[in-house]
């Protein structure tokens, strides 16, 4: 599959130089939101394509036609790993960039046959939003105001009547795709994701919206390495021969080399794209030759509007008031301190109540914002963030600080360490030791709280004893089980009892497992020759007891009927006679 995928490319690269002069002729003679067919994924293989059935992700909504630059953003140091900076439309925000990587890691470990490149995700958010409004998000991914297509009300798109009652898209009477991957409410309902941890499936947060849109391309057991696969998954965002051109041309573009620029600062394109009437119309950016402005946009009454700002090569309009945003002044972080984080200690198969949190300061000591700080799992532990990661990405906040997800116990207890560590630096990180502990068992519970058996039998009656925390079984619980006269704490050489694997007598039980569903079946009780009151003490790990009373007596002897004669003893025979 790799090789076929080889093949696929060098293909491409082969037919660049010529694709390139027609690629260049065709958008010179074409207004934008026009899109000419590209060297990547328009061959027969695209061709040949057929969407799959169902109503597309985003109920074929418009999208943005702008095509990559001819020149490409080839950078020797991205196969090293390191920094890259630079400008243009290969820069990609740097919150929308981590949650495309957050996607395919997350994606890799849940579903590695789909083998889910994020260059595809930054690839359809570029199309579809211009990656979120060129990086306009929140520290914690989310855009400021909702990103809406058009009202999908039949009028020049499909008709799509209300799903969701306006919950995400404001319309109670037609749908409307939503967000920076734009989902059509109906099929966010089944897609939706919390990947950012917050307890909220959001499809203005662009965490959410990466790994719906992942997940959503790699289901029906897709391998996006074959391309008729790759084909089809994008064809279900959109269906349209044109829409998949569009993508595979930003893919194979994203996939020559990307970098990262500051969040809010991402090239915005030029044509009609979701809630673009909305947005300021950004002048033509000179990596893209052949493209032209959208008419200047009118007050009310026909008065031409001011124009916004011309904006330098790399940045966008940083807002929807149209004005440019500036690239902050580098920062100097010096450290991650601990913010606060109390002792983090969750029972086996249980969320942590606490979450890791660390602030981001500077040189000076003063707290620095948007910084990206990774928190990984570390140790011999199963314990995972939400979605099965090892490890995730977040932005500090306007106080520096910065909360991991809740992480989710395993079920190997034991300690190990949530690091915090600002990504893809060497500064000290900060280690925060978490605790996974055995299941506990607040509460005991048995049907039979008093046993009766004879000397010298078994007792009738199994005790079957019910473990609990907080109103759940208490799966996987072990319990002691003790036998002792009465009033005595310790168990003595008489008395009922238990048998050992020899057979012998034993009046101490340990470890005794809980079921799954909670419950205990004690094994078979015997009494001996000593008649009396004994005491059953069982204690489940966690603290949680419960007494039992054991009577050892004999039976009753049975009691004449007052109106029955006793019969007179019998006479002695003549042999029996005493002598003479």
């Amino acid at each position: 599959m790799a090789a076929q995928f080889g093949r696929r490319l060098r293909k491409g690269a082969t037919t660049t130089a010529v694709a390139a002069a027609a690629v260049a002729a065709l958008s010179a003679s074409q207004a934008p939101g026009v899109a000419p067919a590209t060297a990547g994924g328009g061959g027969q293989e695209a061709a040949d394509a057929t969407p799959p059935p169902g109503t597309p992700v985003t109920g074929n909504s418009p999208y943005y036609t702008d095509l990559p630059p001819l020149n490409t953003p080839d950078n020797p140091d991205l196969a090293t790993g390191k920094p890259v900076t630079g400008e243009g439309e290969a820069g990609i925000p740097a919150t929308v960039l981590a949650a495309y990587k957050q996607a395919e890691r997350t994606v890799a470990e849940t579903d590695p046959a789909c083998r889910l490149p994020w260059q595809l995700l930054a690839a359809i958010g570029k199309v579809e939003s211009g990656q979120a409004r060129g990086g306009r998000v929140d520290a914690n991914g989310t855009t400021p105001s909702p990103i809406l297509g058009p009202v999908l009300n039949g009028v020049g798109f499909a008709n799509i009547p209300d799903t969701d009652g306006g919950q995400y898209d404001g319309d109670a009477v037609h749908d409307r795709a939503v967000g920076p991957m734009q989902f059509i409410p109906s099929t966010w309902a089944t897609w939706g994701q919390d990947a950012n941890g917050d307890g909220r499936k959001d499809p203005n947060n662009i965490y959410d919206a990466a790994l719906a849109a992942g997940r959503y391309l790699c289901h029906g057991d897709r391998d996006l390495t074959i391309q008729s696969d790759l084909d089809r998954a994008i064809l279900g965002y959109n269906h349209s021969r044109e829409y998949l051109r569009t993508v595979m041309s930003w893919f194979e573009y994203y996939q020559r080399g990307t970098h990262e620029v500051p969040d809010g600062t991402g090239v915005l394109p030029v044509g009609n794209g979701p809630d673009s009437a909305t947005r300021p119309t950004p002048t033509p950016s000179p990596d893209r030759p052949g493209t032209k402005p959208s008419p200047r946009p009118t007050e009310p009454g026909g008065k031409p509007a001011p124009s916004p700002s011309p904006s330098k090569p790399g940045e966008g309009s940083g807002g929807d008031s149209g004005d440019p945003k500036p690239t902050p002044d580098p920062v100097v972080v010096d450290t991650v301190e601990n913010a606060g984080t109390g002792r983090m200690t969750a029972t086996a198969g249980q969320d942590f109540a606490v979450r890791a949190k660390v602030r981001v300061k500077d040189s000076e000591g003063e707290v620095v914002a948007r910084q990206k700080v990774r928190f990984s799992v570390i140790g011999d532990t199963d314990s995972r963030f939400p979605g099965g990661a090892s490890s995730v990405v977040l932005l500090t906040a306007a106080d520096g600080t910065v909360t991991a997800p809740a992480l989710r116990a395993g079920e190997k207890t034991g300690t190990f360490v949530v690091r915090a560590a600002l990504d893809g630096t060497k500064h000290k990180p900060v280690d925060l030791v978490a605790t996974v502990t055995e299941w506990m068992a607040d509460k005991l519970t048995a049907e039979l709280t008093e046993l009766t058996a004879a000397p010298g039998t078994a007792f009738a009656d199994k005790l079957v004893v019910t473990a609990t925390s907080k109103g759940a079984a208490a799966a996987g619980v072990t319990v002691t089980a003790t036998v002792t006269a009465e009033g005595e704490e310790t168990p003595g050489d008489q008395g009922p009892y238990f048998k050992d694997d020899s057979g012998k007598p034993v009046r101490t039980l340990t470890g005794l497992p809980v079921g799954e569903d909670g419950r205990l079946t004690l094994p078979e009780l015997f009494a001996d020759g000593t008649e009396g009151t004994f005491t059953l003490h069982l204690t489940a790990k966690g603290g949680a007891t419960l007494t039992v009373v054991l009577t050892v007596e004999a039976p009753a002897e049975p009691t004449p009927d007052p109106g029955t004669t006793p019969s007179p003893a019998p006479s002695p025979s003549p042999s029996e006679s005493p002598a003479n």
